[in-house]
């Protein structure tokens, strides 16, 4: 199983709230994890039920970021990948726990 930059190095989940298309991705190996936030000692758990358990290829996830209205995104090569098909402007993202994450909302006029 392939967890590098090719396929399969991604989890994805396609959450649809009324008229929305939220794209939940993250890198895999991100999954389970717990994430520092803010200053109390918080934390945050990567979850399978929010970002999914299902590998998905680059061309999966390019594919389902086309079409969000939303797209929640967290790791390095996610965040990469998402900058590559133009959906982040590089340096465009900021962090969680000292991971990168990035929200994308689509305006529709």
């Amino acid at each position: 199983m392939a967890t590098a930059e090719g396929d399969g190095g991604f989890v994805m989940r396609v959450h649809r709230v009324r008229a929305e298309f939220v794209v939940a991705a993250c890198d895999a190996e991100l999954l389970g994890r717990e994430l520092p936030v803010g200053t109390a000692g918080r934390t945050v758990v990567v979850s399978s039920q929010f970002y999914g358990e299902r590998r998905v290829s680059r061309g999966e996830l390019l594919w389902a970021l086309r079409r969000a209205t939303i797209a929640n995104l967290l790791g390095a090569r996610t965040l990469r990948l998402a900058e590559e098909g133009g959906f982040i402007d590089p340096g465009g993202a900021g962090e969680l726990g000292g991971v990168p994450h990035a929200e994308i909302f689509a305006m529709l006029g």
